[in-house]
């Protein structure tokens, strides 16, 4: 029971670290700032339910799929820094990440994935799969998912208290937040292509290339 408890610790809280539900919070509710109440749970559960399917297709398949499509996960968190990069530039500049489209595609990209299922998130999946059973590491995305969706279920608070202006304001703060995400996860992914130095992040793709 003991190394139940102790794999346990060591798969849920590095998947909780990457998964940043609270962190990603600001972000979702800047992307649903003009919708009402259903359409908002409706692309949350969408969101999440896309960053379900996209966690357990790469946990059971992911380093079969990316070698098949000779896909690095450098240049998949590249490409995630930059979709993230592009939104947060465009509500900088015109007040909306989005253009007005169907809300599904606004929870599956950047909800469901990148935010909350993106590269970080995948390589820790694959990284973790490599040192624990894989039920363990199902079991503790599975939780972080549930946690996740009851923090951004609980969006319509934020913006209750707030109020539309107090939460524009945020927003627009959050959107420089965004971008720096956005530019981390680009240098990630050149740390893990070796065009940058990047000890951890290399060591890491080393290993997942070695396995």
């Amino acid at each position: 029971m003991d190394d139940f408890w102790q794999s346990f610790l060591l798969t849920f809280v590095p998947l909780f670290i990457v998964v940043d539900a609270i962190g990603n919070l600001p972000f979702v509710i800047a992307l649903t700032e003009d919708s009402d109440k259903s359409e908002r749970r409706r692309i949350i559960n969408v969101g999440v339910f896309t960053a379900v399917i996209v966690g357990l297709i790469f946990l059971f398949f992911g380093r079969i799929l990316l070698n098949a499509m000779n896909i690095s996960m450098g240049a998949f968190s590249i490409a995630g820094g930059i979709v993230l990069l592009v939104l947060a530039i465009r509500y900088m500049t015109t007040g909306h990440m989005v253009q007005v489209i169907k809300e599904e595609m606004v929870a599956v990209v950047p909800i469901g994935t990148p935010l909350v299922v993106g590269p970080a998130t995948i390589t820790t999946l694959l990284l973790l799969d490599i040192q624990f059973p894989i039920y363990m590491v199902l079991l503790s995305f599975l939780l972080n998912i549930g946690i996740t969706w009851m923090i951004f279920s609980s969006a319509g608070l934020f913006i209750r208290y707030m109020g539309l202006g107090g939460l524009r304001a945020v927003s627009r703060v959050f959107s420089l937040l965004l971008a720096a995400l956005a530019v981390n996860m680009m240098i990630q992914g050149l740390e893990l292509v070796g065009i940058v130095g990047g000890g951890e992040l290399s060591a890491v793709s080393h290993q997942l290339s070695a396995s």
